[in-house]
């Protein structure tokens, strides 16, 4: 027994160890540039084949090979990817979501180029390193280079320049130092680790495109229990998998739980990724998703006639080309699941795959009468049902996004895909012996494929409706701008609920017809990496766009129907690195650059371009340009009941952050028809109050009471609902919708529903010469206004206001002022937190001084704001 658990463990430390590898790599490339690298995996396979070819094709010496491909082109090939892909992302404007999807176009595009060069069959002669006949020797070289990297980067000069690039990277370089060479080299030592770990577990695993890099990337669990952060951690966490892992095979239950526990046995590192993005949601919460501030990529003219036509050629093919044909309408309805959740919803999911293989599953099991409790179906019966049954497994995906968003959600996607597919799909209990046939009547790929055609058209229609509308107008508010959309009355959580539901019957739709077409359930049709080509595909040929999403599926299905695959993904991956270039699709990037080219254009001038020119010629002027238009525009509103008393108010509020007390003790009172302001020095406490007001953050003690409600643990949406509406001190505007747009989504989500809102905003605000123009693009005093009308049209009798002047001119403030008080003379209760103290002396009824976390001073603005200016208090 003791040989037994020594000869395990051995096996478990070399397991552990090249887990170890993988995760000093991702932990070292994280914390010099912030990218957590799907590509890891992908490079380690490229690797594992060069060194290969070196050897066995070429017949080089092993020590030469390994010295070539470990010591030249893996570490040039991070720096390759640092200097021509991350950077200049950087450089853009650093935006994680292209990030994010770059890192993963890296990894369809080496597979894809693996797939081209070497086959996509299976090798079993990759060499053997003399270190990797050896346990002790591979753990050896773990520990000496976590032992190296910590050293370094704790005592010297280089650790030190990396700890301040990841502490604040623009703060770095100012101090002089040189972040981008401090990226290479974490690339270059990323690379280094993930080419050791292939040509280390290449002779013992499958050596393919898509294996290896899919079993390096599953022990990414071991640099997320680390936080991305702690190396001893990722080793520690590695080798204690490994073991574990190992010594579970000597198992041998019996009955019901054997097949489980096996899977489990052999996918511990699966488990433990699963625990780990579910149980630290806070792992990589600076890369956050935000949405690319542009407008609406328009659909080209005639584009949908020339999709339609497209898709009614393959009835005039024959033999293979039309059995080929079949895969394309399913693959669509699986891509638009993904222009559900992600177009749409602006919600990162890599496990699309995972749903559209269940609805395959499912499909076959009711059609074969194997689903437990349930009797034999007929195909199409069978996958309604399926549609059905797997819709609401989309909660899997779709309950973690309430809480997480850019890369915790995206580890939580990739992670339950790649439970699925081991867990169900590679068990032989759910998938043996299983056959799909076609429904009556549609058996020849003619027939079925005019059946595609219209279940394609139904789930065409069922995208349609999702953005269309009011349900269209929340997502598009969601995707663009998550706290606005909350702000606004838009209930997040719910929709982003509806979205992964949606997500997954749409998948499962898709799945099911791609079953069907086959004749069977095949479980390598629903890898995980297919989902990240699926994803990146997407993403890159238009996200929000169904002719993007069709187009995906076209072109996935028709590069690879040759005897060789490969060139989808090598194709998908070129355009996912270049995503930083072009983020609306290559139509947009055609459409800007037909229009830089296009001759004899005009330059248009702004608004208020045209306001001057219009004074210069002596013309009348038309609409305000630097603002509201006047007070009297102001029509009423409802007026809280009990208008003497505080309508919102806070009692003895207290909010820290670690070890910081933001707010001590705080009381205030927001009452009707008066302007309540709040001024103070930087980290007086005074954001800290405002968000618990507003719901975006609960105070650690105290209350926050709407009337005589308490409404402490009440969310923001919630708040909107009950007529408490505030803006931001960054714009919080919806760029894919237009000015009516942003304006209805409040009238729509907020305390009143009032079809006369919109328009009525829009005059007050003087909005009508642009109501109809995208939110993208508009200068940043015209946006200010959109927003306040937003918050105005939803008619609240609360008014939280969190720097309203910030980024207007002179005249802008003086219009701004102008409709504050004609709101606060119409019984709305305002509060502003502003720094602009001419501003405050000049709107407020009552200002309240906050320093260290407590109101030291309130009164009337001139008792109040002269005491400030004495003490030479800064704002």
């Amino acid at each position: 027994m003791s040989s037994l658990t020594y000869d395990l463990t051995l096996a478990g430390l070399s397991v552990g160890s090249a887990a170890a590898l993988t995760g000093i790599g991702l932990v070292v490339t994280y914390r010099a540039t912030g990218v957590l690298n799907f590509a890891h995996g992908a490079i380690a396979m490229v690797c594992a084949y060069v060194l290969r070819q070196l050897v066995v094709e070429w017949g080089w010496p092993l020590w030469a090979g390994a010295t070539v491909t470990l010591l030249v082109l893996a570490p040039a090939l991070g720096v390759a990817l640092e200097r021509f892909v991350f950077r200049p992302l950087s450089v853009l404007g650093g935006d994680p979501a292209q990030t994010l999807v770059a890192s993963i176009g890296v990894f369809v595009l080496l597979v894809g180029g693996a797939a081209l060069l070497w086959g996509q069959g299976a090798r079993d002669d990759a060499p053997e390193l003399l270190v990797a006949a050896d346990p002790w020797g591979q753990l050896a070289v773990v520990l000496v280079l976590a032992a190296a990297v910590g050293a370094v980067i704790r005592w010297t000069r280089f650790g030190r320049e990396l700890r301040a690039v990841v502490d604040d990277r623009r703060l770095a370089v100012l101090g002089g130092i040189d972040a981008d060479r401090v990226a290479a080299a974490g690339w270059a030592f990323g690379s280094f680790t993930a080419g050791l770990t292939g040509v280390l577990l290449a002779p013992y695993v499958r050596l393919d495109p898509y294996g290896l890099p899919l079993l390096v990337m599953e022990v990414v669990a071991v640099a997320v229990a680390a936080r991305m952060r702690s190396l001893p951690v990722a080793v520690v966490t590695a080798l204690g998998i490994g073991v574990a892992q190992s010594q579970l095979t000597r198992l041998h239950p019996r009955g019901w739980g054997e097949p489980l526990l096996q899977a489990v046995g052999a996918n511990l590192f699966v488990v433990a990724l699963l625990i780990a993005a579910l149980a630290l949601p806070r792992v990589g919460t600076r890369d956050a998703l935000p949405r690319t501030a542009t407008a609406r990529v328009p659909t080209p003219p005639g584009a949908w006639i020339v999709a339609l036509v497209l898709f009614l050629l393959p009835l005039g093919f024959a033999g293979s080309d039309l059995h080929t044909s079949v895969q394309v309408p399913a693959l669509g309805v699986v891509l638009l699941s993904l222009v559900v959740v992600t177009g749409r919803g602006g919600q990162i999911s890599l496990g699309q795959a995972a749903y559209a293989g269940l609805g395959a599953l499912f499909t076959a099991l009711l059609a074969a009468g194997r689903f437990p409790g349930l009797p034999r179906l007929p195909e199409l019966a069978a996958l309604a049902l399926a549609v059905l049954l797997v819709a609401p497994l989309g909660l899997l995906t779709g309950w973690p996004a309430i809480s997480r968003r850019g890369l915790a959600l995206a580890l939580v996607t990739f992670a339950v895909g790649v439970g699925v597919s081991r867990f169900v799909f590679a068990q032989p209990y759910a998938t043996s012996g299983l056959s799909l046939g076609r429904p009556a009547g549609f058996d020849d790929d003619r027939a079925y494929y005019v059946l595609e055609l219209a279940l394609l058209g139904a789930a065409l229609l069922a995208t349609r409706a999702l953005r269309t509308g009011r349900t269209g107008r929340a997502l598009a508010a969601m995707r663009d701008h998550e706290s606005g959309a909350s702000a606004a009355g838009v209930r997040v959580p719910a929709l982003k609920l509806l979205a992964f539901v949606s997500g997954a019957a749409l998948a499962a739709l898709g799945g099911g017809m791609l079953g069907m077409g086959l004749r069977a359930f095949d479980p390598a049709a629903f890898d995980p990496v297919r989902g990240l080509l699926w994803f990146a595909a997407v993403v890159v040929l238009g996200a929000d766009s169904t002719l993007g999403a069709l187009a995906a599926a076209a072109l996935l299905v028709g590069l690879d129907a040759g005897a060789r695959g490969g060139v989808a993904a090598a194709l998908i991956g070129v355009l996912a690195v270049l995503v930083g270039r072009f983020p609306g699709g290559p139509y947009e990037a055609l459409r800007s650059a037909a229009k830089r080219l296009r001759p004899g254009g005009r330059a248009s001038l702004t608004e208020r371009g045209e306001a001057v020119r219009r004074s210069l010629r002596g013309t009348a002027p038309g609409p305000p340009p630097a603002g509201p238009v006047p007070c009297a525009a102001a029509e009423p509103s409802s007026r809280a009941p009990g208008s003497d008393s505080a309508v919102l108010s806070a009692h003895a509020l207290q909010a820290g952050y670690g070890g910081f007390r933001a707010l001590d003790g705080v009381d205030l009172q927001v009452t009707p028809a008066r302007i309540t302001a709040i001024v103070g020095p930087n980290g007086a406490g005074k954001s800290t109050l405002f968000h618990c007001l507003a719901g975006t953050l609960r105070p650690a003690q105290g209350q926050v009471r709407h009337g005589d409600r308490d409404i402490t643990g009440l969310p923001a949406h919630t708040r909107t609902r009950l007529g408490i509406a505030r803006t931001f001190q960054q714009l919080a505007v919806f760029p894919s919708l237009t000015v009516a747009e942003n304006i209805r989504v409040g009238a729509e989500q907020g305390r009143v529903s009032d079809p006369a809102a919109v328009e009525r905003a829009l005059r007050l605000l003087g909005l009508d010469s642009v109501r109809d123009a995208p939110a993208a693009g508009l200068p940043t005093g015209t946006l200010r206004r959109v927003e306040l009308a937003r918050a105005l049209a939803g008619r609240p009798h609360v008014l939280l206001l969190d720097e309203p002047a910030a980024g207007l001119d002179t005249a802008e403030v003086a219009a701004l002022a102008r409709v504050l008080k004609a709101l606060a003379a119409d019984g709305t209760a305002l509060l502003v937190v502003e720094h602009d103290l001419d501003l405050v002396a000049g709107l407020a009824d009552v200002v309240h001084v906050m320093t260290a976390g407590r109101i030291v001073a309130s009164g009337p603005p001139a008792h109040v704001l002269d005491a400030l200016d004495a003490r030479e208090t800064p704002v």
